[in-house]
């Protein structure tokens, strides 16, 4: 049985439960995937589905990528992720659907997905250093400071905390709730924040469930 579902994020908004609280969500559209290729332990070493999103715009793709979606019998799509199987599951073939359904209010939930570029940043923004005095004459502001002794070893340590890229990384959220599922839209609200801008593909995976203290595994 396959344990996640490829999907592209659609921005936050807000649900109102049933004791007037106020839950904010991420509306993630998820799915519709097919099953490309099954892995099996046997021929690759662990078991594990590769899907494709399957979108309203056809995929154009080179002929090495068309003999490999002709081979499982479905079209090419633009996207393609590896989920794990759930172990003592149905095995699953190419061609097979999955759909959002998958999930259900109260399932928790991992996302996986690009968080945004923020480009070339400092060291406050970047790793929140706390920077120097604003007045008294200061003329340290923004700078990191001492980076290493100038004397022995007279070098900048492997690792040390710099400036430099932030961001465009992939990124994983853990433990998130499924609020709602609206199947018929292809729709999951989450609550919570989801790596990545508007359209941001992000792929959704089952956490496997918690046994109570004492009880059989």
């Amino acid at each position: 049985m396959v344990t996640g579902i490829i999907g592209k994020k659609l921005g936050m908004t807000q649900l109102f439960s049933e004791d007037g609280s106020v839950k904010p969500v991420t509306v993630i559209k998820a799915g519709p995937c097919v099953v490309v290729q099954a892995k099996t332990a046997n021929r690759d070493g662990y078991e594990a589905a590769q899907l494709g999103l399957v979108e309203e715009r056809p995929a154009k793709v080179n002929k090495a990528v068309a003999g490999h979606y002709k081979k499982a019998d479905v079209p090419p799509t633009r996207v393609r992720r590896e989920v794990k199987l759930a172990a003592g599951g149905e095995a699953v073939k190419a061609g097979d659907q999955v759909q959002v359904s998958l999930f259900s209010a109260g399932d928790r939930v991992d996302v996986i997905g690009t968080s945004r570029g923020l480009g070339f940043q400092g060291v406050m923004k970047r790793h929140h250093f706390r920077g120097g005095a604003a007045t008294h004459g200061s003329m340290f502001h923004r700078a990191p400071g001492s980076i290493g002794p100038s004397a022995f070893p007279s070098r900048v340590f492997p690792g040390t905390r710099s400036s430099g890229r932030m961001g465009g990384k992939q990124t994983t959220m853990k433990n998130l709730v499924v609020v709602r599922v609206d199947a018929e839209n292809h729709l999951i609200y989450l609550r919570g924040a989801v790596p990545g801008a508007r359209n941001t593909v992000v792929k959704i995976v089952k956490r496997p469930a918690r046994h109570a203290p004492g009880a059989a595994a």
